[in-house]
């Protein structure tokens, strides 16, 4: 699927910290399914529930099939395959009483329920914390509310873009004298899914304290962590923070840079950053500008920040003549900061990259070797990478109801025929 990226297939771990732990997954969107992926990588057993009629939102975006059977889109979506790896997958009906019953069992012997739902979900379904912890004291269970089950905007629904706004990382985002914007990817959901998979890890091991436990992660309280500094500057000196955009509140150069195209990437780029005149002088040596050099206006840190933006247009006009990669090293060699500019393309074949397996591979049954990244912390001796390849939509059902509840044949059949439970995709009702 990508030769370039020369994708080495993860090898299963023996030994993993979460071995035993089972977790029921209601997540949906990033920002859950980012937890439980975790939980699963890290050993837990995560059960995925899902709907029987569950279907991706763009399926004309599912990757080329190659597997043997039938031709199923919805097990070839891209978000479905990064997200749901190291996971199971089982369709329940909650909107059911026998579905209803069957999670419940699961919950008896789980260790986790974990959901991302607005706070009025579970009680719908009846499956709030009493209902819960009645059928299993030592339940765990993590709710991941966009704004929290308590205060005005309680039954507030939200995505990641709404909540960068509320949080004030759109403010922050942008250009000098420009608009706010979005941040470039899902810093929200990234974020809240690793806040509320060490929250539930830290509730597993309290257990034997205080037994079960709420977990409650507000996904707008999880980003708030990542303006600390602007928030303790708003409270220190009244001031509003500024969008700065690629630069720096008191460092320059400091910045993105254009750099010449290269063969297989046009639009190519370079940042370099100089904090101190150690660096500044670094660089000089390899940006033999003898003009630049003697320029006044570039002599101190405070008078090259002042006149930023003509030190900026210089910058440029040397940069854009220079191949990225080979500026880097040579900027790196010397003790200056500086990377190229990296898409995912060039991520996926980075020497960095592939020396440690940042990304492997995982065996599908519909994409052949579906890409996937490590868990961004090694474990000498009870190593986390992803453990399975995201399952296709129910195929763990039966097993789960067979093997795990110990249900009868006849019982699961009574559960497949009221659509209580499913093995296959079906139409909604």
């Amino acid at each position: 699927m990508l030769p370039e990226a020369q994708l080495v297939p993860f090898t299963d771990s023996p030994r993993r910290p979460l071995d035993g732990i089972r977790v029921l997954d209601l997540t949906s969107a990033v920002a859950g399914p980012v937890a439980t992926q975790l939980l699963g990588a890290l050993g837990a057993e995560v059960i995925r529930i899902e709907t029987p009629w569950a279907k991706p939102r763009n399926p004309s975006s599912a990757l080329p099939y190659r597997g043997a059977g039938p031709d199923e889109p919805w097990n070839r979506e891209p978000r479905q395959n990064e997200l749901a790896n190291s996971k199971r997958s089982v369709a329940l009906n909650l909107t059911t009483d026998a579905g209803r019953e069957v999670f419940l069992d699961l919950v008896a012997c789980s260790d986790v329920v974990l959901e991302n739902f607005s706070p009025r979900v579970m009680g719908n379904f009846g499956l709030e914390w009493d209902t819960l912890s009645k059928r299993n004291p030592q339940i765990v269970y993590v709710a991941m509310p966009a704004f929290g089950k308590s205060g005005p905007w309680r039954d507030r629904i939200s995505y990641g873009p709404g909540i960068d706004a509320m949080s004030g990382l759109s403010w922050l985002t942008g250009y000098a004298g420009g608009s706010p914007l979005k941040p470039g990817n899902f810093y929200c959901d990234q974020n809240a899914g690793l806040l509320a998979a060490l929250a539930t890890v830290a509730a597993l091991r309290a257990r034997c304290r205080v037994g079960g436990q709420t977990v409650e992660l507000a996904m707008l309280e999880g980003e708030l962590q990542l303006i600390g500094d602007a928030m303790v500057g708003q409270q220190l000196n009244g001031r509003e923070p500024i969008r700065v955009g690629n630069e720096h509140t008191s460092a320059a150069p400091h910045g993105v840079y254009p750099a010449a195209p290269l063969l297989d990437n046009p639009d190519s780029w370079i940042a370099i950053a100089c904090r101190d005149d150690a660096e500044w002088a670094a660089l000089l040596s390899v940006w033999c500008d003898d003009a630049v050099r003697a320029d006044r206006r570039f002599s101190t840190g405070l008078r090259r920040w002042k006149h930023r933006a003509e030190l900026d247009e210089l910058l440029r006009d040397w940069t854009a003549c220079q191949n990225p990669v080979v500026l880097s090293e040579r900027l790196q060699q010397v003790g200056v900061p500086a990377s190229p500019v990296m898409g995912p393309r060039a991520l996926l074949r980075d020497e960095q990259v592939l020396a440690r397996h940042s990304v492997g591979g995982l065996r599908h049954p519909q994409v052949d070797l579906s890409p996937a990244p490590q868990a961004a912390f090694r474990l000498s001796d009870t190593p986390a990478p992803p453990k399975n390849a995201a399952p296709l939509f129910a195929a763990d059902t039966i097993h789960v109801l067979r093997g795990i509840l110990g249900y009868s044949e006849e019982r699961i059949a009574d559960l497949l025929d009221s659509g209580a439970a499913s093995d296959r995709l079906r139409e909604r009702a």
